[in-house]
């Protein structure tokens, strides 16, 4: 009689662990659209959880779909263009998100903490530690790149997953059915096809991003982006 007590205590501690377990793990979805200051639709923005990186980006209209567990607690959206937003979830299934211009959200160079390196894409200054995807930065005024003979050669060297074919840059062998995807390239804000007229002693900076840190270019940047920022227009 003992044992059939104790058995059907075991069982009842056993499903209340299980109901539990199941409510903690539960996911709802939340939408909600994203707008800048302007209230113009934001696109391509990284949808954020907790301050992790989701696979969800913004639609051409602003609009985001995200499944998160029932237990988080805030969602961020990310840009290169606007910084990082962040709100409270607090059981909320639809949240909408306006960018505004603040100190938290966009910073210039003069206003950038020591020791906080950041990335500058090409429209505006968005510190590291924001950034959950992968950038890496060439900084062109340290004399060591000026044994360089290219830009070319500075990025293959300095820049792990690139490859060099020819005027074009392939970021981790990006490919889409007819082949390699080179990388957006960008000159202080302005598209070029290469950079060969681009002197290594006229670099102040190089950006490389990769993957959905490119997500800003849209359908341009599928294969990656490189944005040099020269000395003669700062």
């Amino acid at each position: 009689m003992k044992i059939k007590v104790f058995l059907l205590i075991l069982v009842s501690v056993l499903y209340i662990n299980s109901i539990t377990a199941q409510k903690n793990n539960k996911k709802i979805t939340i939408t909600g659209t994203v707008v800048d200051v302007s209230g113009n639709p934001v696109g391509n923005a990284i949808v954020m959880i907790d301050g992790k990186n989701t696979s969800s980006i913004t639609d051409s209209k602003g609009f985001f779909k995200v499944k998160v567990k029932s237990d988080a607690e805030r969602i961020g959206i990310l840009t290169f263009g606007s910084g990082l937003i962040e709100e409270s979830i607090s059981g909320r299934t639809e949240i909408n998100l306006k960018f505004g211009v603040s100190a938290t959200q966009q910073k210039t160079d003069q206003e950038i903490e020591p020791g906080d390196q950041g990335v500058n894409t090409g429209y505006n200054y968005v510190k590291q530690k924001n950034v959950t995807t992968q950038v890496s930065k060439i900084d062109g005024t340290n004399k060591k790149y000026a044994s360089y003979s290219s830009v070319y050669e500075m990025i293959q060297r300095e820049v792990s997953g690139v490859r060099i074919s020819g005027t074009d840059i392939i970021i981790n062998e990006s490919k889409d059915f007819f082949g390699n995807v080179p990388a957006l390239l960008v000159v202080d804000g302005t598209y070029v096809k290469d950079f060969t007229s681009i002197s290594p002693n006229s670099v102040e900076s190089i950006e490389v991003l990769k993957g959905t840190s490119a997500a800003m270019y849209g359908s341009r940047g599928y294969g990656g982006a490189v944005v040099i920022k020269t000395k003669l227009k700062n």
